[in-house]
């Protein structure tokens, strides 16, 4: 009996870090499922700007090659319709190795019919977000993505430095840019054009994927 005791007692730490390595694998898989999940992006506002009111709860689409937020002065652009931003996260081929757990790649459906991915990032002269084929993204920000685990609120580089910018001031047409220099956008140009500081929340959308270009 006492040999049992002593027996049970020598396996608990081995049975405790078995549970553990488990706990920690399942909890990875978890979170490596959901970043491999397809989402939609909606924009968040706290401000109580004009601006905020325009954009707050509406929908992120793509759109000549730029990613705009869905208001009905959009219609008004051509090349329409907008097509909605469905994507996850995606290793990208050239930051294999140096960006670790900070983040992965963004893909998003350009469209439905044939499928088809292209690579989101932003463009590092104007800092508008935008999409498009690899060679379009060279030379310019393609990650680390990630986002915040309360809210799945979507982050670069670390951190959520996302703005609402007005395209032409009293346009209505309001595109996704990325406050790099956490200026505001001054040092890019747009200092005098209306900025709404802005969340962007990954919502889980049913589909599956597409060609990579």
């Amino acid at each position: 009996m006492v040999l049992g005791i002593i027996t049970a007692i020598a396996a608990c730490p081995a049975i405790v870090g078995t549970n553990q390595a488990v706990l920690q694998g399942q909890h990875k898989s978890a979170k490596e499922k959901h970043r491999g999940l397809k989402t939609n992006l909606v924009v968040s506002c706290t401000g109580t700007s004009s601006g905020a009111h325009e954009v707050n709860g509406r929908a992120v689409v793509l759109l000549n090659n730029k990613l705009y937020i869905n208001t009905p002065a959009l219609l008004d652009l051509p090349n329409g319709p907008a097509h909605p931003f469905a994507g996850y996260y995606l290793p990208h081929p050239s930051h294999t190795s140096d960006w670790g757990r900070a983040g992965e790649g963004l893909v998003s459906t350009i469209s439905d019919d044939p499928p088809q991915l292209n690579w989101i990032y932003v463009d590092t002269n104007t800092h508008e977000v935008k999409y498009g084929l690899r060679a379009d993204c060279e030379e310019q920000l393609v990650g680390p993505w990630s986002c915040t685990p309360v809210g799945r609120r979507m982050t670069l580089e670390g951190w959520e430095g996302f703005v609402a910018l007005e395209e032409k001031r009293g346009s209505g047409v309001w595109e996704v840019a990325f406050d790099r220099d956490d200026d505001g956008l001054v040092e890019v140009g747009c200092g005098s054009m209306r900025r709404v500081v802005s969340s962007f929340c990954a919502c889980p959308v049913w589909g599956g994927g597409g060609a990579l270009g």
